[in-house]
């Protein structure tokens, strides 16, 4: 209780009060800090008292602190580093070389800098006054069924097979494991091992971000409506046969992708209820087939004896759905139009996702 009492006491005090509480003893217990700007744990402060204001008011979950080695980051404010061409000037670090020039225009807010395995990355926050993206055609409505063997199956009958990064460097993956395992702690060979490793699950994850960002931008830019399933990822992970695919292709992820994108088009994404049948439904006559596996990926209806696909009658049942569910011409609401998903608009990549190609 007393640990509860003083959590919820800490956002109650001011962030001033912190900052010259630890300007005050800085210099006596933690002498390590004046090596650096001061803005960095000042700003620290701030985002921290930010995190529990976020908690306390239900926006957001507990905050996590972050760890020294896989959380290494600071953030500076406008004030505290200068940007010329391809370089910015940090605080008792100098001028560092970028790899590209800013890309907006706007009033810059302020940078943070974080560590990727061995790579450094500045994230510049820039107020722009932009028009939204507009979407460059419209195709109406289309139903999109996740799955393993196809990362996305349209309603169109089009298949989009994920990159499956983690699968197809899982023997290197497993290697580097090993061989960092063996070496003795607190080496250097444990530490170039370590960063080798680093290395190389930042690549998986760079190989799934790509083609995420890709697919989630190709889809938002070509239709106005998209129905998708609400999935139970954390079930669906207890397979242990397939929970290593599933987790590999990020199906949380893809919907969170998509849900800010398509707002920032002003379109919509409709999420089927968690128990909508859309595998089991005919999408000719609507007929229900109870008995039908997992492993049937070909089926025939009882009822009018179409043949199905079963990711593409998924889809196209995650269509209808999603058409039945958006306002009408009348203005009034269609059937499911509390099934639509609030979004928020955020950054995005272009284009679709070519082949992968592993090194």
């Amino acid at each position: 209780m007393k640990l509860g009492k003083a959590i919820i006491a800490f956002p109650s005090q001011p962030n001033v009060q912190l900052r010259r509480r630890l300007n005050a003893i800085k210099r006596d217990q933690f002498p390590w800090m004046l090596e650096v700007t001061k803005n960095a744990p000042q700003m620290a402060i701030i985002q921290l008292g930010v995190a529990f204001k976020n908690f306390f008011s239900g926006r957001a979950r507990y905050p996590r602190f972050r760890k020294k080695g896989p959380c290494d980051r600071f953030t500076l404010t406008n004030d505290q580093f200068h940007i010329d061409g391809c370089r910015i000037r940090f605080p008792k670090l100098g001028w560092v070389r970028m790899r590209e020039s800013l890309r907006f225009a706007g009033d810059i807010k302020s940078a943070t800098v974080s560590r990727v395995a061995d790579r450094w990355f500045v994230s510049i926050t820039v107020d722009t006054h932009d028009p939204l993206p507009v979407r460059t055609e419209n195709q109406g409505a289309v139903g999109v069924d996740l799955g393993v063997s196809a990362l996305a199956t349209l309603s169109t009958g089009a298949f989009v097979s994920g990159p499956k990064a983690h699968t197809a460097l899982l023997a290197r993956l497993r290697r580097l494991s090993r061989g960092l395992s063996r070496k003795q702690l607190k080496s250097r060979n444990r530490e170039k091992a370590r960063r080798k490793l680093a290395r190389l699950h930042a690549r998986i994850a760079n190989i799934r971000a790509d083609a995420l960002h890709k697919l989630t931008a190709d889809l938002t830019r070509r239709f106005s409506v998209i129905g998708i399933e609400d999935l139970n990822v954390r079930g669906m992970l207890r397979n242990h046969h397939l929970a290593r695919s599933i987790a590999d292709m990020s199906f949380h992820e893809f919907r969170r992708q998509l849900e800010y994108k398509a707002a920032a088009r002003g379109g919509q994404v409709i999420v089927a209820d968690r128990w909508y049948p859309s595998s089991k439904m005919c999408s000719v006559c609507h007929g229900y087939t109870e008995d039908l596996t997992l492993s049937t990926r070909q089926w025939t209806c009882s009822s009018c004896g179409s043949k199905h696909n079963r990711d593409v009658n998924a889809a196209i049942n995650l269509k209808n759905l999603a058409v039945s569910s958006t306002v009408s011409a009348c203005g009034e609401e269609g059937a499911g139009g509390d099934l639509m998903t609030a979004v928020k608009p955020a950054s995005m990549k272009q284009e679709i996702s070519p082949i992968a190609t592993y090194g």
